[in-house]
């Protein structure tokens, strides 16, 4: 009590708008990964779901939830999500925060929000983003994801594009496409959830975790 009486009221102000900050650093970011975890488990219990010929070969994948996609003709995108990395012992990377920004061309109309997983044949990709960014359809080749449980692949029968892209719809659209959209790491959500001094590169090498977002993330990569 008597420590508190020599405290200013402006110096008690900023101790509350420290705790405050402190409590709430990295909320939005866990509301990430639960959302990518929903995504999943969507896409994991739909008829349309991803070819488990295509997921034994996949080492690395990025989930975005309610990315927007909005056109008339040229269309532009933006969203947020995460990436994880297959680990050497067949588990799951710690979730890397991404961006998803840019355009297509073709035949565009509408605005919607789209639930969107990229599926990698190649972890290297991810872990080695240079200059923290990457061009789909640029620097690496990407082609519309193959559905059904079982199926083999319907567009690419040969499964060799480095990325195959799944969407799911809400709202009116028509004609959609990651070519010419850039991914890049969010360096400010990392360091908001993991730490300033963490890298993408150490977060992609750690699987070790007991946040419960990132645990359920997990446990809906596996249901996959």
């Amino acid at each position: 009590m008597k420590i508190l009486r020599l405290l200013s009221l402006p110096a008690l102000l900023s101790m509350v708008l420290v705790l405050t900050s402190a409590q709430n650093a990295g909320d939005k970011e866990t509301e990430r990964i639960e959302l990518a975890s929903k995504v999943l488990q969507a896409f994991s219990t739909s008829d349309e779901s991803i070819p488990q010929e295509l997921l034994k070969e996949t080492e690395g994948m990025v989930i975005i939830p309610k990315m927007i996609n909005a056109g008339f003709g040229i269309g532009g995108k933006r969203g947020k999500g995460v990436a994880v990395v297959k680990l050497p012992g067949g588990g799951w990377s710690n979730p890397v925060f991404i961006t998803l920004t840019g355009g297509s061309f073709g035949f565009q109309i509408g605005v919607q929000s789209v639930d969107l997983v990229l599926v990698f044949r190649h972890k290297g990709v991810l872990t080695e983003v240079k200059k923290g960014d990457f061009t789909i359809g640029g620097d690496i080749s990407a082609a519309a994801g193959p559905v059904g449980r079982s199926s083999t692949a319907s567009t690419d029968h040969k499964l060799e594009a480095e990325v195959y892209s799944y969407s799911r719809s809400r709202g009116l659209f028509a004609g959609i496409s990651v070519n010419g959209t850039n991914l890049s790491i969010d360096k400010s959500a990392n360091a908001n959830f993991y730490g300033a001094d963490v890298t993408s590169q150490q977060i992609f090498e750690n699987g070790k975790s007991t946040k419960a977002s990132i645990v359920a993330l997990k446990a809906a990569l596996k249901g996959m």
